[in-house]
């Protein structure tokens, strides 16, 4: 009989006594502690077992949990009789910054004092202690009560390490669960300055001047950059998905999710399942599979995208969202199956993001969005490595498809009603609803940067050809800024399997120098269709010119107006 899938459950005691559904990952516990690295940073990606995996740590080496030697029989550490000695013998702090999630430095703050003091309170036996010194007792009860100020917040950990190492006479275990998200919180909403400073306080203490820390174990989705907060951490082992430390510990294995699906009677939707939730790859592992939607569809028993419906999705949102126009085209590539290559450091650097396409790869990379299908070392002492990435799988482009519809849900039926005005020819249609769905959408754009009068709707628009491609996907093949005759165009619209026309959308923004108005622009784009021969790509591909229209879009802030209809009918007027 299959055991009873619990969604959700990050308490490995609650799980393991409840006979929940659980995949043996205690073989960790053994080589994390042989490999007797002080501080450990493991970076992967959101909903893949980092805080069930520090639960697992907790219970099995804190004194709290002595005697608790029942949770791990028939698992591979209890194996090992050395270990089974060592359960519950060790002090162990263990936060989760999780739940950091604030939309100001003030609240975030106020979140981690609030964190630290229950983490106080769990050690409240300590001041029942007769070693406890009165001013020990008011700097306790100081940080007990949220009290501290952020100075005595920033050294909190490292005075409790000592209080129970002194209680004890052992040194602590030091758990961070999540410890970058209040920094990605910092980032999208702009107090990412003087969170990194007190983070940089607080990591010191914990982990580089504690005379008191045994181990420390630090889970993110992220690394860092060692100019942030990590520049005196230089005791720091830093494990990142490409790395082959730990390769198996986090996510399921091809063999391990079989195994369960047998379990649950599954076992013929194999290739289904690998479809859908298997591409992760960490070291020289290539097929690991994502463990909340493994679990999620073991107990629902229905494929769709369960690692997207989380509000963690934010930052990468927004990322591509607000990006670039390059970042954008690469996406319509990788939503067409293609990958792509680019030199990249996994080191991500929260403050080059508006700046740098590198650093934007790199997070979306750590976040599990992207695989490095290969990654090709430099041979030159000066250079970096550099990475092929492509979408991980089909729920990754499931997801990304619902972000791309996100960005338009304010515009949703003036969207539709574009599309289908698009398909027949309905200029006027195109012009009423283009306008309702700029006027309604633009801004969602906006980098907030003040870029220059033509940097934003290029944004805009590139952000409408991902729209165009994930609802129009089936009936054409879409790709925007390729060559195409003697120059370029921006959006060719190819017919899929059943179709037999295609289109060519030009954009261009008003040039008050050259042009009066917009129909002037329009215009001016649909004469460069034609003297450019832009047509060629299509008629290439077997498409009559009959059955090419084309269309110029003239923009203006958020004013556009369209232009076009059937080639034949300019090749003589243009």
């Amino acid at each position: 009989m299959a055991r009873i899938v619990s969604i959700g459950e990050q308490d490995f005691g609650e799980l393991l006594r409840e006979d929940s559904f659980y995949i043996d990952k205690t073989y960790f516990i053994k080589e994390w502690w042989e490999n007797r690295d002080k501080v450990t940073l493991i970076a992967r990606p959101r909903r893949f077992g980092k805080t069930l995996t520090m639960s697992m740590l907790d219970h099995f080496f804190s004194i709290r949990h002595a005697g608790s030697g029942d949770l791990f029989e028939g698992l591979s550490v209890w194996e090992d009789e050395k270990y089974r000695k060592l359960q519950g013998t060790h002090p162990v702090i263990f936060l989760s910054f999780a739940s950091i999630k604030a939309d100001c430095y003030e609240e975030s703050c106020y979140g981690i004092r609030t964190l630290i003091s229950r983490e106080y309170r769990r050690h409240a036996y300590l001041l029942d202690s007769s070693d406890f010194l009165q001013a020990d007792r008011k700097r306790f009860e100081k940080i007990l009560l949220e009290e501290a100020n952020v100075s005595e917040v920033s050294a909190s950990i490292n005075l409790l390490s000592e209080y129970l190492y002194n209680y004890y006479g052992k040194k602590v275990i030091i758990l961070l669960d999540e410890y970058d998200t209040p920094m990605q919180e910092a980032y999208v909403y702009g107090y990412w300055k003087e969170l990194i400073e007190f983070m940089r306080r607080f990591m010191n203490p914990t982990f580089k001047t504690n005379p008191y820390l045994e181990r420390g174990l630090m889970t993110g989705i992220t690394r860092l950059s060692k100019e942030s907060i990590f520049s005196d951490l230089n005791n720091l082992e830093v494990v990142m998905t490409t790395s082959n430390k730990y390769e198996t510990a986090f996510g399921f294995t091809e063999e391990e999710v079989f195994a369960a699906l047998e379990e649950f009677g599954l076992e013929e939707q194999r290739q289904r399942v690998r479809r859908w939730y298997d591409g992760f790859r960490f070291g020289n592992c290539s097929s690991i599979y994502n463990p909340w939607s493994i679990v999620n569809y073991l107990k629902s028993k229905e494929f769709k995208p369960y690692w997207a419906n989380t509000s963690s999705n934010k930052l990468a949102a927004d990322l591509i969202q607000k990006g670039s126009p390059d970042i954008k085209m690469t996406m319509e590539d990788l939503l067409w199956g293609n990958s792509f290559c680019t030199y990249m450091d996994e080191e991500v650097v929260f403050n080059q993001l508006d700046s740098d396409e590198n650093a934007v790869w790199s997070l979306l990379l750590a976040a599990g969005y992207l695989k490095a299908v290969e990654i090709i070392k430099s041979t030159d002492d000066y250079d970096i490595d550099q990475y092929r990435l492509t979408l991980t799988n089909a729920e990754v482009r499931q997801m990304l498809a619902r972000m791309i519809h996100g960005w338009f849900s304010d515009g949703k039926t003036a969207y539709n009603s574009f599309e289908k005005a698009l398909l027949s020819d309905d200029v006027k249609g195109m012009n009423v609803f283009m306008n309702k769905i700029a006027l309604n959408t633009f801004s969602c754009f906006d980098t907030g940067k003040k870029p220059s009068e033509t940097a934003e709707p290029e944004r805009f628009y590139h952000g409408f050809v991902l729209g165009l491609i994930v609802n129009l996907k089936k009936k054409y093949e879409i790709t925007s800024n390729r060559e195409s005759g003697f120059g370029r165009y921006d959006i060719m619209l190819a017919p899929a399997e059943g179709r037999t026309d295609g289109m060519i959308l030009e954009f261009k923004v008003l040039d008050p120098d050259e042009e009066s108005s917009l129909q002037d622009t329009a215009e001016a784009a649909l004469r460069q269709i034609i003297n450019k021969e832009y047509a060629a790509a299509l008629e290439a591909k077997g498409v009559a010119r009959t059955k090419i229209k084309i269309y110029g879009f003239a923009f203006s802030g958020k004013q556009v107006q369209i232009d076009g209809g059937c080639i034949v009918n300019y090749d003589q007027r243009i």
